[in-house]
């Protein structure tokens, strides 16, 4: 099967995205896979999938896969790449539209400059939400935030991560860090993620503060790794800053990719993101029906 799809980035996260606003192609997660695999495929964090909306007052409604073909709920980054898609693509001409993801409607606004914001509805914290299932783990409170110690295992040792919880649509796990360049970014996040504490596994943000404007980020997330930047990850990171008092209500993040204007005033008010997208190329591909992908993870880069 031969399909058509756009490469697109925001912040260095990069997407493939196909259109099927007219018909599906039914694809599997083994196809996502392919299409994610950076040797194979096209290559990406995620494919996002552009689909009619299913309920009125909606424009459009898409669908998330990460790299290892598993479905996901929310990515920021790839929000307002979806803009940037749907309006190059001639199948809006409005600047702000409604978008029904995995779970509820985000509204998404392009602006003139080239950037776009995404109202990301309003943080959550309930167990219920992320999931989180604490069972004896110990945790204090800091401001508004709850801190929970995480106890991780390696090496015949076991050393305590402290980390604040927040739930963007999607299940964040945020610890402070002095060094963010030189924190241990995929052990300590493959490590937390293997928690049975998190049955829906969680995307770990590695936050160091600058000042009370100004801070660094990476994000080890779920069926990824780590990637460039993660637009939900920003958005919990300072939300869990702004609750520990570290943080002011608009917030520079600094990822690896690029960089993001996070604003929150707190209570139940939504998390707005602003950033980038772009557009890198166009293409088709042969998609086999039966894709094979060896074990690459197991193979040095």
């Amino acid at each position: 099967m031969r399909i058509p799809f756009t490469k697109m980035q925001g912040a260095g996260n990069d997407f493939v995205v196909l259109d099927e606003t007219r018909a599906s192609y039914h694809l599997r997660p083994e196809h996502y896979r392919f299409l994610g695999d950076r040797r194979y495929g096209v290559g990406a964090d995620q494919i996002l999938t552009v689909r009619p909306a299913t309920q009125p007052g909606v424009d459009f409604a898409y669908v998330i896969h990460n790299a290892d073909g598993g479905e996901v709920e929310q990515c920021g980054n790839g929000a307002r790449c979806f803009v940037r898609f749907v309006q190059e693509q001639g199948m809006t001409e409005k600047a702000r539209i409604r978008v029904q993801v995995q779970h509820g409607v985000i509204e998404l606004e392009a602006l003139p400059d080239g950037s776009v914001t995404v109202d990301m509805g309003a943080p959550r914290f309930d167990h219920a939400a992320l999931p989180f299932v604490p069972g004896s783990l110990m945790h204090r409170t800091v401001g508004q935030a709850e801190l929970w110690q995480l106890p991780l295992s390696a090496g015949g040792r076991t050393d305590t991560v402290e980390v604040a919880l927040v739930s963007m649509g999607n299940p964040h796990a945020v610890l402070l860090v002095d060094d963010v360049m030189n924190a241990p970014v995929e052990a300590v996040g493959r490590a937390v993620q293997a928690l049975p504490a998190f049955p829906s596994s969680v995307n770990v943000g590695f936050l160091q503060v600058l000042d009370r404007g100004h801070v660094r980020l990476r994000v080890y997330e779920r069926g990824a790794g780590e990637t460039l930047a993660c637009g939900t990850g920003a958005c919990a990171a300072v939300v869990a800053g702004i609750r520990q008092g570290l943080l002011d209500p608009s917030v520079q993040v600094d990822a690896l990719g690029g960089t993001l204007r996070i604003d929150w005033q707190g209570a139940e008010s939504p998390v707005l993101m602003s950033g980038p997208a772009t557009t890198v190329y166009h293409g088709e591909i042969d998609l086999p029906e039966h894709p094979w992908l060896p074990e690459v993870s197991k193979v040095a880069a």
